[in-house]
């Protein structure tokens, strides 16, 4: 039985809660109506014109809402799209409810507070920008946060009006680069980046995170952790930063700290697939000095034989990073699974307050049977 295709006109959607949801009682009537309808709902704060060679506008109506509208040409009809932004206050306990989500908001909460570089990947529809404003509750108030966005989405003002909080966003004459440079002349202590979806951006929140603020939060579409590596590693390279792929990749790892994974179900549940943490690899200095020691010219050569191929053998398998999942989501309940690394708990613990550092230190005992002190260090 052939199929009729259905009119745009006759083809109305609605996000709702993870799952797209058709309303079939709804209608344009007309496709010249729906040409009408696209042609005056981006017009707000004038854009620029919508025509056959721009066939595209990505701008916000007057309550905020962002609104893409497409047009022939570049789309096979006319059609537009709202995204309507709920500014209410999101907490880790409301969007983590699953058994073992006490263990799974306590670990969230003190990767925040202890002043983690976070990525936060997951497909669009996961709930990573929810997810983000959650987290963000944990930063420290005495933390200036700024923010850089595609567009204003995230509206942390409103959320947190007491807080020193200031969002930058591009625009078609400053780019998504030019206002990260800006912002960290603000003296902002947190970066808040909305989405890392260029290879500027993604360079330089690389190089920002060695520099330029105590710690970052993004989000991005990776879908595994070595793939989100490999991603803002290509970006310093198709930037220019480095040449040398060993070189870019060093340069991520070494400020990435952890990778909060959120994934969508069939039925439209949102939750955390696992929190991984990155371990830069670091290189042991393992060559053979005792070449002057040797009394042959065979003992010589063995000796430096034997340091060339550990160099080649570096050079050419080099592992620059191991990874390990803190958390995952087995069996619809959260897991621990590994500790932490020492190194990132002897920093968590020196960034956080007196009390959050002992809850922190208990957590780590209790769940994982090491003792640190209040200064990092681990005693047993």
């Amino acid at each position: 039985m052939e199929h009729k295709v259905p009119r745009a006109c006759d083809s109305i959607w609605i996000f709702f809660k993870g799952v797209s949801v058709r309303l079939a009682f709804l209608s344009f009537g007309t496709e010249s109506e729906l040409k009408r309808v696209c042609q005056n709902i981006y017009k707000y704060n004038n854009p620029g014109q919508l025509s056959d060679t721009n066939g595209y506008k990505i701008t916000e109506m007057k309550d905020g809402s962002r609104v893409v509208v497409v047009r022939p040409t570049f789309s096979e009809t006319w059609g537009f799209f709202i995204r309507k932004f709920d500014v209410q206050r999101a907490s880790l306990e409301q969007l983590i409810k699953d058994e073992g989500k006490e263990e799974a908001i306590d670990l969230m909460r003190f990767i925040v507070k202890g002043a983690r570089i976070i990525a936060l990947t997951g497909e669009q529809g996961t709930g990573k920008t929810t997810m983000l404003m959650a987290m963000i509750e944990n930063i420290y108030e005495t933390l200036n946060i700024r923010v850089q966005e595609t567009a204003f989405e995230l509206h942390l003002r409103k959320i947190y009006p007491t807080r020193n909080i200031l969002s930058f966003r591009e625009t078609e004459t400053v780019s998504g680069q030019e206002g990260l440079d800006v912002q960290k002349k603000t003296d902002g202590s947190v970066n808040i980046i909305g989405e890392v979806a260029t290879d500027p951006v993604a360079s330089w929140m690389i190089q920002a995170a060695q520099v330029a603020s105590k710690f970052t939060l993004f989000t991005h579409h990776a879908k595994t952790f070595p793939d989100l590596v490999t991603a803002l590693r290509n970006s310093m390279l198709r930037t220019g930063v480095f040449k040398n792929e060993l070189v870019a990749e060093e340069q991520v790892v070494s400020v990435l700290n952890f990778n909060v994974h959120l994934v969508k179900d069939f039925r439209g549940n949102r939750y955390i697939q696992r929190v991984t943490e990155c371990i830069p690899v670091i290189d042991k200095n393992d060559y053979n000095y005792n070449s002057r020691n040797e009394t042959t010219l065979e003992g010589k050569l063995d000796t430096f034989i034997e340091n060339s191929t550990k160099y080649f053998a570096k050079e050419t398998n080099k592992e620059l990073y191991k990874y390990q999942n803190i958390m995952e989501y087995q069996d619809g309940k959260f897991v621990l699974t590994n500790k932490i690394t020492d190194k990132n708990i002897g920093e968590m613990i020196i960034n956080m307050d007196e009390q959050d550092s002992a809850a922190f230190r208990e957590f780590v005992k209790v769940h994982w049977n090491c003792v640190f002190n209040e200064r990092g260090e681990r005693l047993a």
